[in-house]
């Protein structure tokens, strides 16, 4: 009897499977996987000083040539945020890769009735980190403002200074 029951089971996956495979675009139906969030170093939370210099743009005058800031990055259950208090700023980040110390997250909204991609590659070392961070500026019309800075960011202190 359970040798039949497990032979169905099987049988009525392996169908399953067959015919969402079949389907017109190939899409999958259903995904599941690990979130990257959890894979995150915890050495990253925290608060940063984060010095950013302008390495290229096809905008020059739209993005300052050299920028510090303060980041605080912090995980509440599997949502990574980070705030920078001297500007007000504070976004729930899209993490998209992580392998060992390196790690790439983003986040987007509307800046002046533009739409804002920041894209953020950094690989930490104790308690400092170097990477790169990505600007597009998507204005209505379509048109794209790009830059590219190089980042320093120096560990101010560890685990979370803000309760949320």
């Amino acid at each position: 009897m359970i040798k039949i029951t497990v032979k169905t089971f099987f049988t009525i996956i392996f169908g399953i499977f067959t015919v969402c495979g079949a389907s017109a675009n190939d899409t999958p139906l259903l995904r599941a996987g690990v979130s990257l969030n959890s894979q995150v170093p915890i050495e990253l939370m925290g608060t940063w000083r984060v010095v950013s210099n302008l390495e290229t743009t096809n905008a020059v005058g739209t993005f300052k040539p050299l920028g510090v800031d303060i980041w605080n990055l912090f995980k509440t259950s599997d949502v990574i945020t980070l705030s920078n208090p001297l500007s007000g700023a504070k976004a729930s980040v899209d993490v998209e890769f992580v392998k060992n110390n390196t790690v790439k997250f983003s986040k987007s909204g509307n800046y002046d009735n533009q739409n804002l991609t920041d894209t953020v590659e950094i690989t930490i070392s104790g308690d400092r980190f170097v990477g790169k961070n990505y600007l597009l500026l998507t204005s209505p019309n379509g048109g794209e403002k790009k830059a590219t800075y190089t980042l320093k960011g120096t560990k101010i202190s560890g685990g979370n200074i803000t309760e949320d």
